[in-house]
């Protein structure tokens, strides 16, 4: 592939009125096409297939005394692969520039490319162990800071591994969990050793006084991040004698519960439920929570912070604005006090309150009980509107504690007391009440309490 097929490839992933030319990161990758496309080459296929890729172009390369193959060399050191399909491989290899085939002498050899992807490769097995990552890592810029070329994506690497396992470290000490602690105790052990030789390589990459401030800048910031990794050992420790002190002993068995939480980690999940089989007790339900508020933060958590991530935010497109020559104003509707206070208004004789508060439904009952608690109030008769005129009415509301059963208008119960009409001079006003209106469900469930003081 030409580079200006390739840079056409490119330029379909890119939105429209970008072009390839514009995208500075591109620029790195783009001049190593010819080592990248040696990598897709071998990596490109299923794994048995690129294995087999592995095979034949290391084994050609590790030959260092004499590195030229010829075509019967291969098939004999190679029987034990088909021939057919050793042929295709190496068709491959030589098609991909990673073989080169020398026509004066009739043989294959490594190609420079090839041997830059092989020396890769070979570096990178090497590193196959438990905190390995990072030991590949400082080895870049160990090889990089002796042949005088630090790569700042090196340097980055190594800033990001670092303050990746400082914040799993951390964590593990916030978790408080013995096990956590033990785990990452073993890990910052597995790379302690590498962490002290990028100490040191940072050390010499920061006394380069030809090194740009760019790359001295995360020189530094490497610096502090393995200072704090070193300081990790103490703090584990103290985490540690913490939960040794916590730690309960089972009788004089020599047990204690670390002991019990590690051997019940080794068990599968079928050994756990035999053990926990008539052992746990059934969940107790919690009274204190409610019902309705619970499924409120369930639907929330479950349907509607989905939905929210969902809606798209972007502004609308812009539109003129509407011409009004007066602000709307927005109006109460008083219509249900209105109707309260002219029924209130018309009683003659004393009422209880059973016959004279429920009305319609639940919702309006408990309206119409908790108006009542404005009658008598002094501060009325400077004031004007519907809920002022019924306060200013000549009735008292007398409450006797107790609960009467009515089951009308949706209301299942209510305070028992009446209403009184009193003599306008002097005027009473009315105590503080406490009103209790529950309605009326199916299931028995009780309504909450309606309170005007």
């Amino acid at each position: 592939m030409t580079a200006s097929a390739s840079d056409d490839g490119l330029q379909d992933f890119l939105r429209p009125g970008l072009l390839v030319n514009d995208i500075p990161a591109l620029f790195p990758l783009r001049k190593a096409r010819e080592l990248l496309r040696a990598f897709s080459t071998l990596f490109h296929g299923g794994e048995d297939v690129v294995m087999v890729r592995l095979l034949v172009l290391r084994t050609i390369g590790e030959r260092g005394a004499a590195p030229d193959w010829s075509p019967q060399e291969l098939r004999e050191h190679f029987a034990y692969v088909d021939a057919t399909k050793l042929d295709t491989v190496l068709a491959r290899l030589r098609e991909n520039a990673l073989l080169t085939w020398e026509a004066e002498t009739q043989r294959y050899r490594v190609s420079p490319v090839g041997r830059q992807a092989l020396s890769s490769l070979s570096q990178l097995l090497q590193f196959q162990g438990e905190g390995d990552e990072l030991a590949y890592v400082t080895a870049q810029i160990a090889a990089g800071e002796a042949t005088g070329r630090v790569g700042s994506d090196d340097l980055q690497h190594l800033l990001s591994r670092l303050n990746e396992l400082r914040d799993d470290f951390d964590r593990a000490v916030l978790s408080g969990s013995e096990h956590r602690i033990h785990a990452a105790a073993a890990t910052l052990k597995s790379v302690w050793r590498w962490v002290e030789k990028g100490t040191a390589i940072v050390r010499l990459i920061a006394q380069d006084g030809e090194l740009d401030p760019a790359t001295h800048r995360v020189a530094q910031q490497i610096g502090r991040a393995q200072s704090a990794m070193l300081r990790q050992a103490s703090v584990f420790q103290r985490a540690l004698n913490q939960l040794d002190r916590h730690r309960v002993h089972l009788g004089g068995s020599g047990l204690s519960s670390s002991d019990v939480n590690q051997w019940l980690r080794g068990l599968d999940q079928a050994a756990l439920a035999a053990i926990a089989s008539d052992v746990l007790a059934a969940r107790l339900a919690p009274a204190f929570v409610l019902g309705d508020i619970a499924l409120d933060v369930a639907d929330f958590e479950l349907v509607e912070r989905e939905r929210e991530v969902s809606i798209v935010e972007s502004l609308p497109d812009a539109r003129a604005a509407p011409e009004q020559a007066d602000a709307p104003i927005a109006s109460n509707d008083y219509v249900l006090a209105q109707r309260w206070q002219a029924q209130l208004a018309a009683l003659v004789d004393d009422a209880p309150l059973t016959g004279l508060v429920p009305s319609e439904d639940f919702a309006t009952s408990a309206y119409r009980l908790s108006l009542l608690g404005l009658l008598g109030d002094p501060g009325a008769h400077a004031r004007d509107g519907a809920l002022a005129e019924l306060a200013r009415l000549p009735l008292r509301l007398e409450l006797s504690g107790v609960i009467e059963d009515i089951d009308s208008a949706g209301v299942a119960r209510i305070s028992a007391g009446r209403l009184r009409r009193v003599h306008p001079d002097p005027p009473e006003t009315a105590e503080p009440s406490r009103h209790l209106l529950q309605p009326a469900a199916p299931s028995g469930a009780r309504g909450e309490d309606v309170t005007d003081e």
